[in-house]
């Protein structure tokens, strides 16, 4: 299950208003840490089916919603639960930093 594109205008709806806990990383084409990290944020959306929203949004194409969580480091990963941000972790890391983080969260 590939991660959902998300845009300024779906935000709300996709992630806010979410009544599952939602993965949300901030990215951009043209950085490399951010391609780097991508696999793994596919791996954890396909293992977390249904427990898990995976989405990401391109701070380049979606600068409202960017600015809304003062985005400015890329990736910056943001864990939502019931509309509220609960963690954000910025930067490449290994796929078992990324899941001791968001494990709490999976309840």
């Amino acid at each position: 299950m590939k991660p959902l594109e998300v845009s300024d205008s779906s935000f709300e709806t996709e992630v806010l208003k979410s009544n599952i806990p939602v993965l949300v990383d901030f990215w951009a084409t043209w950085c490399g840490p951010c391609k780097m990290i991508a696999p793994v944020v596919e791996e954890i959306a396909n293992e977390n089916a249904g427990k898990l929203k995976v989405v990401k949004v391109d701070v380049d194409s979606n600068p409202e919603i960017s600015m809304k969580f003062s985005i400015r480091s890329i990736p910056t990963i943001m864990i939502f639960k019931g509309g509220k941000v609960v963690e954000q972790l910025i930067g490449a890391m290994p796929k078992k930093n990324l899941m001791d983080k968001l494990l709490p969260h999976l309840n």
